[in-house]
């Protein structure tokens, strides 16, 4: 519920933060002020480090940088996470206290710009052109608005599906064709998912990965299908495609996997061997200290394709907030943050790819096959697309009322219709 909550809140802040300057204290501005005697604190919403103490040395790091050039100023993190990062962010845009940088994901950065809450990175020389030739296409889109660069991309977030190929050859199946279509994959996965003598599922035959919400299952489905959720901030769901997609997700909730199925460490089932096969995130630990190298040589990674190859990729985007009085040090330390060296450490840390240009040669991509399978599909990126500007409220919208008809509580033709009209 608490992540409802957060979606309300920050509509109703976004709702009024162009005409309101909030009551917050906020540090004199530093802009134009030369780096060894600009004085503040820069504020920095963060989800990118996780909180450990490798990953607070890692942003020690970055912090240690930049105060090289600005050694005056004082940094001060805010360790979010993305369950807790709408609450963050509409939490200080009511409380008139900015924050400077603010790191966010793909279907963020539109519904941010449109109401100037990020600032225009070509006002620091940055353009979607000029970040072709520096970042990863993928995420390119999902930084843009109004043709104009409004975040940085630090890393690619990408998902691929994966297969136990001991379970496909004990069920009959060949692992080295596997299915990529919705219908063949349902077809095998009825046919590798095991069920105890009450007919209850004891391994699921497919890990949608969607034990809280359908939202980004159903875009990912529905883009292998060719059809994008939105086109130009408009709806493109409300259709045969949508249906279908939504039918079939349907279909295989409590037939090939028990609704909310997640195990406790909340990782990908196919890993664990809970699953026969499903989606996975961008990265596995193929050591002892992992799930080991006899695991990994028992998986196969492949992508969607029911008409279109695709590979989900979110993603981490760095902006700089709007009303910041250190826009100029904002940006200092985005590109502190952006650097390769960085990138590659957060990279390891969060199981992402560091969203440079050349990332199938980067060190997390080397370091395990399936960070070099998604890095080498990141060209079939594939995402939310152009979001409407209320999409985090639409983000929500979206978790509950898809929920609703997968569950049978609602007829899922009129849930997409419902979604459509919420959209515009």
């Amino acid at each position: 519920m608490r992540r409802g909550v957060g979606l309300t809140l920050l509509a109703a802040a976004l709702s009024v933060v162009v005409s309101s300057c909030g009551n917050g204290v906020i540090d004199k501005s530093t802009d134009g002020v030369p780096p060894a005697e600009a004085t503040g604190t820069l504020r920095v919403l963060i989800p990118s480090f996780p909180p450990s103490t490798t990953g607070r040395e890692a942003f020690d790091k970055v912090v240690a940088d930049f105060t090289k050039v600005y050694p005056k100023m004082k940094v001060e993190p805010d360790f979010a996470t993305y369950k807790n990062l709408n609450e963050k962010l509409s939490t200080s845009i009511a409380a008139g206290i900015p924050y400077d940088v603010v790191v966010t994901g793909v279907g963020w950065v539109q519904p941010f710009a449109s109401k100037r809450i990020f600032e225009d990175l070509g006002k620091y020389g940055v353009t979607p052109d000029v970040i072709k030739e520096k970042s990863l296409g993928a995420l390119i889109p999902a930084a843009t608005y109004d043709n104009k660069l409004y975040a940085y991309p630090l890393l690619a977030d990408a998902r691929a599906v994966a297969l136990r190929k001991s379970a496909f050859r004990e069920a009959g199946l060949d692992p080295d064709k596997p299915p990529t279509s919705l219908a063949e994959i349902k077809t095998a996965a009825e046919k590798l998912t095991k069920r105890d003598k009450d007919g209850n599922i004891t391994r699921s035959g497919f890990d949608l990965a969607s034990a809280t919400g359908f939202r980004q299952s159903f875009t990912t489905f529905l883009a292998s299908t060719g059809t994008p959720l939105y086109v130009g901030g408009e709806p493109n769901f409300n259709n045969k495609e949508g249906l279908d997609t939504l039918l079939w997700i349907k279909s295989m909730i409590n037939n090939v996997q028990p609704y909310g199925q997640q195990n406790a460490a909340q990782q990908p089932l196919v890993l664990s061997g809970e699953a026969a096969m499903g989606i996975v995130n961008g990265g596995v630990d193929c050591s002892d200290k992992g799930i080991g190298q006899k695991t990994c040589d028992d998986l196969k990674f492949f992508r969607f394709n029911s008409g279109k190859e695709i590979e989900y990729v979110g993603g981490d985007l760095a902006s700089i907030g709007s009303r910041s009085r250190h826009k100029d040090a904002a940006w200092a330390f985005i590109q502190e943050l952006s650097k390769p060296t960085t990138l590659d450490a957060v990279a390891k840390l969060n199981k992402k790819i560091p969203a440079y240009k050349d990332a199938s040669n980067s060190p997390q991509a080397k370091s395990n096959p399936l960070s070099q399978f998604v890095a080498d599909g990141l060209i079939y990126a594939a995402n939310e697309n152009e979001v409407p500007s209320n999409w985090l409220e639409m983000r929500g919208n979206f978790d509950i009322q898809l929920t609703q008809a997968v569950l049978g509580q609602k007829d899922p033709a009129k849930v997409l219709a419902n979604l459509a009209g919420q959209s515009r």
